[in-house]
This record gives structure tokens, C-alpha cells and sequence, in this order.
């Protein structure tokens, strides 16, 4: 079930907001539930400290009598929970770049000064995301959770491409097809946690398994589908041969 927070500092507004939305989980049968109401980003963020799930939050920008507006609290927000769903409602109509240069990513920005169009914004993003979350779950997609910068990203299992260690003591780069990440890790580590999808072969190096285009046994490389090169070391050359034996896998001389 997908909570639902919701950060506005007007009374009025909130439980209109909070009435509307329980409203609608209910005529649409939705997977979803009010989790908190409140004026206070404080408790918000305090509600959070707990384990993280991906929510739902409606966040004003102006919020009177706390230090933090909408767009400090939604930054922290993502810390705690990156594949949240932020939606500002405000009063002010074009947010698009504020939020760009938060890193915030909303989804959207609905204006509260008419009730219509705000009730009416409620509802289109409650219907995007009930899809979307279908969507994820319907492809049963796997995330690789990892902390960078004080943020949590989750990468889906299928984008990343191998890990490698990056020079310092442990300290990993993550190489996925659109991104590299550096973070705090172990090789060893991963590839307990990771096997069978991916691969140890080199002290250095864990390859996902199906990303592997051929192998060279002269050169001692395995070539990607993207075409970058990993090398393998002389003990894990068997592990690697035994990985992909039937494959159809290519091996050069």
C-alpha cells in the first residue's frame, strides 16, 4: 500500500486536500492510504526515519512558521525515499525550473487557488501514479539500492552493466548504460549479494552475466553488448568458461 503525506501549512487547504484524496482512493478502489496530514515538515521528516517505502507526497512551497520551504523539504525527502512521487501544490503556477535545479524531479505542480482545477489535479496524479506503480510491478523489476552523496538512488538491476573498483580503498563505480556512480562498498560483498546474475571475474571486476557478448581467451577480456571491456584473471577463468558454457557465447584465441 503506497502512503500518501501530505505538507500544507493552510488548514483549510489540507483537509480539503486530505478529504478529496480519501475520497478518491476510496471510488477508485486505489492501494493507497493517508499515512500523515500535517503543517509541520519537522514531523514529516520525522515520520520517515523509519523503514522506507515509496510514497506519495503533496507539498506546499510556502510553508509559514518553519525554516524550510517546499523545496528544501522535498531535497530531503529524496534522501529518504528517491523513488517517492513529489506534487507541490501552491499557489504559484510555474515551478518547472525551481525544482530543476533542486533535483527534485516532481511530478507535478497543481494550483490551489482554484478548487476545481486543484481537486481536478489530485486526481490525474493519483490515476498516473496507480498506473505507473502497476507498470513497475507488472515488469517485476529489481532496483540495486545504493547511497551517493547523502542521497539513496535506486538503479534497476537490468540497467547496470558490471561494477568495478575504483582505485581508493573501498570505493566502487557502478557502470550502468546511462551513468557511472561512485559509492562505498565491497566487491566481495556484492557479489554474494548479487550472484548469479552477476558475475566475479577478476578481483577487480563483477560483469552481470547476460551482458557478456564474447569472451577472449587470448587477450583475457570479456566484450560487453555495448562493446566496453572487462578483464579476467587467470583464476576465475574456469568460473567464467563454467558461467557461460552453452551460452553460445563466442570465445576468440
Amino acid at each position: 500500500m503506497l502512503p500518501i503525506y501530505i505538507c500544507e501549512d493552510e488548514e483549510k487547504i489540507r483537509d480539503a486536500e486530505r478529504v478529496w484524496l480519501e475520497k478518491q482512493i476510496l471510488i477508485e478502489g486505489l492501494d493507497m492510504e493517508i499515512a500523515l496530514c500535517t503543517e509541520s515538515p519537522k514531523e514529516l521528516l520525522e515520520h520517515l526515519s523509519g523503514e522506507i517505502r515509496q510514497g506519495i507526497y503533496f507539498l506546499d512551497v510556502e510553508l509559514k512558521g518553519s525554516s524550510m520551504d517546499g523545496f528544501r523539504l522535498g531535497q530531503e525527502i529524496r534522501r529518504r525515499d528517491a523513488r517517492g512521487f513529489l506534487i507541490y501544490v501552491t499557489a504559484f503556477q510555474d515551478l518547472a525550473f525551481e525544482t530543476f535545479r533542486y533535483h527534485l524531479e516532481a511530478l507535478d505542480y497543481i494550483c490551489k487557488k482554484d478548487p476545481e482545477k486543484m481537486y481536478g489535479g489530485l486526481s490525474r496524479c493519483l490515476r498516473v501514479i496507480a498506473e505507473r506503480v502497476s507498470r513497475e510491478q507488472g515488469e517485476q523489476q529489481e532496483y540495486f539500492t545504493v547511497r551517493t552523496l547523502d542521497v539513496m538512488r535506486h538503479i534497476p538491476l537490468k540497467e547496470i552493466l558490471y561494477f568495478a573498483t575504483a582505485g581508493r580503498t573501498h570505493r566502487i563505480e557502478l557502470h550502468a548504460r546511462q551513468e557511472r556512480l561512485d559509492f562505498i562498498g565491497s566487491i566481495q560483498e556484492l557479489e554474494e549479494k548479487l550472484a548469479p546474475q552477476f558475475i566475479r571475474i577478476h578481483r577487480s571486476y563483477l560483469v552481470r552475466a547476460d551482458q557478456i557478448d564474447r569472451v577472449n581467451l587470448k587477450t583475457r577480456e570479456v566484450v560487453l553488448k555495448n562493446g566496453e571491456q572487462c578483464p579476467f584473471s587467470r583464476n576465475m577463468r574456469q568460473r567464467l568458461l563454467n558461467c557461460v558454457n552453452g551460452s553460445g557465447l563466442p570465445f576468440g584465441q
